[in-house]
């Protein structure tokens, strides 16, 4: 559709579109990568031509946008299926994340307590809250880190939930930098156990590590005596390591050096 020919509807979308990439400061390539869609399609959006829902959807939830302002405007361009599925839980997580709906992932959200292995110092823990909820703006489970030790490398992102598998996936994704954590559904007890694959600082570089971890489901957390560095001295440091030794014993995760 040439430039031209445009609605002006749909071209007064693609202008927010356009000003929500220049304040993340996103260029199409980096707005395509996270949005889990191909450069070209953006490339299609923003010249006005027929996209998908979905497509539409994954772009405004990156860029922060109202998508049902953002779609009306569009005129309903976008026709070639439906962006999302309907369950007795409200709207769905997209497709690519497991279109999980609200009512069969409800009782994931609530906090975590957090430990892995400290990736600095052997024989060490580190415990940290994760908060998981549903963010309706984005239709999918969002989980959120707080009162880690290392406050500037506290994560943010996604959960993955596929249909035939016992493991979920907790996804953050910031300028092309991953880290995944895999575990186990959770569990009776309250329990997930499973691996986190990350990047570790060591001087003056960042190299790829990987570790059991373990998220424990609690009503009420005491920052002063659950949280934080956890060495051998420390009253929670016995706990901590049953809960890691576990994981591996029991078949959650296995390090392969």
């Amino acid at each position: 559709m040439p430039e031209h020919s445009i609605p002006n509807e749909r071209a007064a979308a693609i202008t927010r579109i356009r000003t929500a990439m220049i304040e993340k400061k996103m260029t199409q390539a980096e707005l395509a990568d996270t949005a889990c869609c191909h450069e070209k399609t953006v490339q299609n959006l923003l010249a006005g031509r027929q996209v998908r829902d979905q497509t539409l959807f994954d772009v405004c939830a990156v860029l922060d946008l109202d998508f049902e302002a953002i779609k009306e405007a569009w005129s309903g361009a976008a026709v070639s299926g439906p962006m999302e599925l309907k369950g007795e839980g409200g709207l769905a997580a997209p497709v690519y994340m497991g279109a999980y709906t609200r009512a069969a992932v409800d009782h994931y959200i609530g906090t975590y307590l957090t430990v892995r292995p400290s990736f600095s110092k052997p024989g060490s823990y580190v415990a940290y809250r994760t908060d998981i909820i549903w963010d309706p703006a984005w239709p999918s489970l969002l989980f959120e880190e707080s009162d880690r030790p290392d406050v500037a490398y506290q994560h943010r992102g996604r959960i993955y939930v596929p249909t035939s598998s016992m493991f979920v996936h907790l996804v953050s994704l910031t300028k092309g930098a991953m880290r995944m954590v895999m575990i186990s559904q959770l569990d009776q007890t309250g329990h997930m156990r499973g691996l986190i694959t990350t990047l570790n600082r060591q001087g003056a570089v960042l190299i790829p590590v990987s570790a059991p971890i373990v998220y424990v489901k609690r009503e009420d957390i005491d920052a002063e005596q659950d949280l934080g560095e956890v060495e051998s001295v420390h009253t929670r440091h016995e706990t901590y390591q049953s809960l890691i030794q576990e994981t591996v014993a029991d078949g959650y995760a296995k390090l392969i050096s």
